[in-house]
């Protein structure tokens, strides 16, 4: 059963003018990524079961867990808007997660080199100031392509003992020196590739009435 791991403070609390806004996520990259909105927000991180399902393709991974986190934390937060997103990595339709380790690491890269791989990052805002879910939750997926160099081993090796990107989908981090390895990335929202689509998300929030610059 999901419940709530941990609740952290991330910024000032919410003033009268702006409604609490919550992300639901343990990862440091969406965290960075949110506060570039300059707006205070509270991370509350939902532990749930992120196994994909049998039969379940990776873009109704995504969309389901991104729902499921903004959900989890939204029923211990009323009166609040809720971000929840996941981020699933495929290449020719096989799922690529996190490589936890070095040798994990450098066979994905093995595999995906001169390779075009599509991230699904999907993204939820869950608005608990609703009282119908189909009212509740905008959802939707973004899609990156991203087309890795024809690298040899001994440069994606020594790009790994650099970086150590071990906690990251396709072992490479695009905003630091992982670009190196990266030959292209087309994408409409470019945040999308770290972890969360910050387009996509300030068009959510704009349809939830957030006012975006006041203080």
């Amino acid at each position: 059963m999901a419940s709530l791991q941990q609740t952290t403070s991330s910024a000032a609390p919410a003033t009268p003018s702006l409604p609490r806004l919550i992300l639901g996520s343990s990862s440091k990259y969406r965290k960075e990524l949110l506060s570039r909105l300059q707006m205070p927000f509270e991370v509350v991180v939902p532990d749930i079961d992120e196994t994909p399902r049998p039969g379940e393709n990776p873009e109704a991974t995504a969309l389901r867990l991104a729902l499921e986190k903004a959900r989890t934390v939204a029923l211990a937060a009323p009166n609040a808007l809720v971000i929840g997103s996941d981020q699933v990595a495929t290449l020719d339709g096989e799922q690529i997660g996190k490589p936890g380790n070095h040798e994990n690491a450098l066979a994905q890269l093995r595999k995906m080199r001169g390779r075009r791989v599509i991230f699904h990052t999907a993204l939820c805002l869950w608005d608990s100031r609703q009282s119908q879910a189909g009212q509740a939750a905008q959802i939707e997926n973004i899609q990156t392509f991203v087309t890795f160099r024809d690298l040899p081993d001994a440069e994606l090796d020594a790009y790994l003992r650099i970086e150590q990107p071990y906690d990251c989908a396709g072992s490479a981090k695009n905003e630091g020196l992982g670009i190196a390895i990266l030959e292209k990335i087309e994408s409409t929202d470019p945040t999308a590739l770290t972890g969360l689509p910050l387009i996509a998300l300030t068009g959510m929030l704009r349809r939830a009435a957030f006012p975006f610059f006041i203080r």
